[in-house]
């Protein structure tokens, strides 16, 4: 006996939907909540670049915790009035706007890390770095609020049986927010200029660290122990430069919808099509802790420990990390 007996298709495709966002909420947040954990417990892990990764976990979060609710909400034809669902729509600009600088924020830091070894720790300062995730998140919270400003579509009030305008709409985001925005100042401005930026700038870290690698990495010290402080940033500057690749690959799908939207409005879009998309820019936030925790060892061990301390493994062993020692393996 089928338990989908009566559903049309276009229900079953909404069905499928929440219940896989759902899962992925569930995944972002529990997950993000532990690289945060990771930060906090293991002091090694407490440097700028992770500062930079905690942000962007935070951003995760707010993905899993705020974005996809919302996605999902939006998706099941809430009625609100107009600006209330166009404030919807730009948090949701505004949370992803924060995870592409947070990336472009760990490029830069990475890049000095290699470019300048010698003064990086006089360059970039715990404090220094504090200021730079605050203007990052100033910045996604300016550029996702500016349909707030203007740039935005207004539904014709006739079309709901109000002539003023404060009939509530059904808030769908291509309803409230322009493809122009979307497609000319967000994807190309907001996007695709911070992923150019970032592949050039993990090119040159990738060259600069074979070139010094070629050299026993005479710039740094002598020997042996310049090649492993090449060799430990080459590692992890391949798992960053893995978690930019994954955002792209994850995003392009929704913002290729969008273009085909703006230049082709005869064209149509699958409602199973528009979900996949909308999916795949959710399923990067749960994504990224995986990263960390398969190719970046010490955080690995890290969340090994918060996981024997919750209880979640065997019972708990002495600490990995004892008191005044770091891993330095990246």
């Amino acid at each position: 006996m089928s338990f989908s007996l009566g559903v049309r298709p276009r229900e079953q495709v909404d069905l499928l939907y929440i219940s896989m966002e759902t899962a992925i909420a569930l995944a972002s947040v529990l997950g993000n909540v532990l690289v945060v954990a990771a930060v906090v417990v293991n002091r090694s892990l407490r440097d700028t670049t992770f500062c930079f990764i905690a942000s962007l976990a935070v951003a995760d979060i707010a993905v899993g915790a705020l974005v996809i609710p919302l996605a999902v909400v939006i998706s099941l034809g809430l009625e609100t009035q107009f600006y209330t669902c166009l404030l919807l729509s730009c948090l949701l600009l505004v949370i992803t706007q924060g995870s592409i600088l947070s990336l472009l924020a760990i490029a830069v830091d990475r890049f000095l890390r290699v470019k300048i070894p010698t003064r990086y720790c006089v360059v970039v300062t715990q404090g220094r770095a504090r200021v730079a995730v605050g203007l990052c998140w100033l910045l996604s919270f300016v550029s996702g609020l500016v349909p707030m400003l203007g740039w935005h579509i207004r539904p014709d009030p006739r079309l709901h049986g109000n002539a003023s305008g404060d009939a509530p709409i059904v808030c769908r985001f291509t309803s409230v927010v322009s493809m122009h925005f979307m497609v000319y100042f967000n994807f190309l401005g907001c996007v695709v200029a911070p992923l150019v930026v970032m592949t050039a700038l993990y090119g040159e870290i990738f060259r600069v660290i074979c070139v010094r690698l070629g050299r026993r990495a005479e710039a740094t010290c002598d020997g042996d122990d310049g090649r492993r402080y090449y060799q430990k940033e080459l590692r992890l500057a391949k798992s960053l430069a893995l978690v930019v690749a994954l955002f792209t690959l994850c995003w392009l799908p929704l913002h290729i919808l969008n273009c085909v939207a703006l230049f082709c409005p005869a064209c149509p879009l699958p409602k199973a099509a528009v979900y996949t998309g909308i999916f795949l820019s959710h399923v990067n936030s749960a994504l990224n802790p995986l990263v960390y925790a398969f190719r970046i060892k010490r955080f690995r061990a890290t969340l090994i420990q918060i996981s024997r301390r919750c209880g979640l493994c065997r019972p708990a062993e002495p600490s990995l990390f004892p008191e005044g020692k770091t891993v330095l393996t990246g």
